[in-house]
């Protein structure tokens, strides 16, 4: 007899991302494998312009689902005008989309 522990835990969800997300365009690299890596993004800031920031080290990926939706989520740190800011860039797969989530620390 069975009771079903442990058998629901294959996908677990995160729930909702915490932080304001902002849309941003993501350059990356597709190995063979499928695996992702960020190489430059553009964001929008306050005044309207459009940022380039080519400096990003990825420190750990994690594959989550935010409210159902698939999405790989990057740790990193991005150099903004030589300071070194913590945030986490996030692909949802089924949209195609890719935002940013600055950390306050």
């Amino acid at each position: 007899m069975a009771f079903g522990i442990g058998t629901n835990t294959g996908n677990p969800d995160s729930g909702v991302v915490k932080g304001i997300q902002k849309e941003i365009a993501c350059q990356c690299w597709f190995t063979k494998s499928g695996k992702i890596t960020p190489l430059m993004i553009k964001v929008q800031d306050e005044d309207g312009e459009i940022r380039v920031i080519r400096q990003i080290k990825v420190h750990s990926r994690e594959s989550k689902r935010y409210a159902g939706i698939p999405s790989i989520e990057f740790d990193c740190s991005l150099l903004i005008l030589e300071q070194d800011i913590k945030a986490k860039l996030i692909y949802y797969q089924t949209e195609n989309r890719w935002v940013m989530v600055i950390d306050k620390e």
